[in-house]
């Protein structure tokens, strides 16, 4: 039996090493590494019990070399068929996995090994136990935030419409999905998808029904949160587009006793399944932004009777100042008619009498069509204009990224854009902006709108230009006849694309 002083620098080193990073997956791959380091094994892999509570898989490390001919390592986290050293690691009272080790160069596992490897499980479980603390608190505070970007922007007029595709929009982005979805009762029984927020054109997902009689739906019509592992072949999901995801949760929009839908959030076939925390935080993002709908409702119904009430007041005004006037100057053109025709007033006062008159009637014409105009303006919940869109793609990904983007525009963005380019330009940013915010180390992200830029045959065209100074990574340009692509480097990551007008 060799002796274990000499190993302890290494145990130490090992133990040390596994609590360096607060990130859980990091965590993993450092406990992994640190226990094929001190056993010298050859293959070393971390199964958990129960992969689905923190949304990872096995962890295992690569082969380490060999010289006599070492065998392929396995595609799974299952060890090789070689002699083994397993032991679990607890984590709370609870065992998290095992921790497994085949292969060792010199021989077979001794009792000093297992000794060592018992010693680096024990800190492998305070060093994940920290790591999930500090998972599920950063977890929590973009939810947080969300919910409060979420409260703020309905809270700010946007239409009802606007106002669910921002609920959809922020709730994709923090479950990290593949769509948010709004569902809403239909007249029939069913629900319908009356909202989609996805990274492609959602056109064919808005309009789908889930039929009355389908399994599901009287769970989400009874205000029931449903989790799914697979919409691809869970029985209840009825709907034409099933095939494309997987893991989804469906959470009730529902405040004081009223469903008002259904938020979907659906990720891609295969996706990592939500995980227990996931689920909570999204139900209660869920339940946040019901209220925030409800409180936005009534504040657009307090404007809308603000206006209503405005407009009464000018009914008022013309009533009592504008009818007024014309009954004055036609008195005044009454009485200018009698002095000309009976007292031999001069041509000259009769003029300036009657010059007087039309005045009068020129400003009772301006008054007339300033309470016209007014009457005429739109309600306070019209949809929201192109830069308003693009703003609130910048205010959404502000909630994940933990600061808000700069934008710019030039040129005469709303007067010049048009659909269906100003459509296909805010898919584009708003894939950029997803782009951006799964980049490390991304601290400053600006956004430039362009109609002033010509495309490289001379035809007017929009630019739209994405820049993060996070590490580099990988362009992206589309659109119909678009030109354009990214551009990458030492100092960020610049996204380009550009379509004709």
């Amino acid at each position: 039996m060799h002796d274990p002083v000499p190993r302890l620098p290494s145990l130490l080193e090992a133990v040390l090493s596994v609590g360096t990073d607060l990130e859980l997956r990091a965590t993993l791959q450092h406990i992994v590494d640190a226990a094929a380091e001190l056993t010298e094994a050859r293959y070393a892999a971390l199964d958990m019990t129960d992969p689905g509570r923190d949304g990872l898989t096995g962890i295992r490390t690569a082969e380490r070399p060999e010289p006599p001919e070492p065998p392929e390592p396995p595609e799974s986290t299952e060890s090789p068929e070689l002699p083994e050293l397993v032991v679990p690691i607890h984590v709370d009272d609870e065992v998290f996995g095992d921790l497994r080790l085949a292969g060792k160069r010199d021989g077979p596992f001794t009792d000093e090994d297992e000794q060592l490897v018992r010693v680096l499980a024990t800190q492998a479980g305070i060093a994940i136990g920290n790591a999930r603390l500090y998972e599920t608190a950063r977890q929590r505070e973009r939810w947080i935030e969300g919910a409060a970007a979420v409260t703020t922007a309905l809270l700010s007029g946007e239409s009802a419409a606007d106002a669910l595709m921002t609920v959809a929009e922020r709730a994709r982005r923090l479950a990290e999905a593949s769509a948010g979805v709004i569902l809403q009762p239909t007249e029939d029984g069913g629900m319908e998808i009356v909202t989609a927020s996805t990274l492609d054109d959602p056109g064919d997902i808005v309009g789908v029904v889930i039929e009355p009689g389908s399994p599901v739906l009287e769970q989400l019509l009874g205000g029931e949160p449903v989790f799914i592992d697979d919409t691809a072949t869970d029985p209840r999901m009825t709907t034409r587009v099933r095939h494309r995801f997987g893991p989804s949760m469906m959470l009730p929009l529902q405040a004081g006793g009223r469903l008002l839908g259904t938020l979907a959030l659906p990720r891609r076939r295969g996706g990592r399944p939500y995980t227990a925390v996931e689920r909570l935080l999204a139900t209660q993002f869920a339940s946040q932004a019901a209220l925030a709908l409800v409180h936005a409702e009534a504040q657009h119904s307090r404007e809308r009777l603000a206006v209503y009430e405005d407009r009464d007041r000018i009914a008022r005004d013309l009533h009592d100042l504008v009818v007024q006037r014309l009954f004055a100057t036609g008195m005044m053109l009454e009485s200018t008619q009698r002095r000309s025709a009976g007292t031999g007033d001069t041509d000259k006062d009769v003029h300036a009498m009657l010059g007087h008159a039309v005045d009068e009637l020129q400003s009772t014409v301006q008054e007339v069509r300033t309470a016209i105009f007014a009457l005429q303006q739109p309600p306070a919940d019209a949809p929201t204009t192109f830069r308003g869109k693009v703003l609130r793609e910048a205010a959404g990904a502000g909630a994940v990224l933990g600061f808000q983007p700069s934008t710019r525009f030039i040129g005469a963005v709303e007067n010049r854009l048009a659909e269906p380019v100003a459509g296909r330009l805010l898919t584009a940013l708003r894939r950029a902006l997803t782009a951006a915010s799964r980049r490390a180390g991304v601290s400053r992200v600006e956004i430039t709108v362009d109609v002033t830029a010509p495309l490289p045959d001379g035809r007017p065209g929009v630019r739209l230009t994405v820049f993060d100074d996070g590490e580099a990574g990988n362009g992206h340009a589309e659109g119909g006849d678009s030109e354009g692509g990214g551009a990458e480097g030492g100092a960020g990551t610049t996204v380009t694309w550009q379509s004709p007008l």
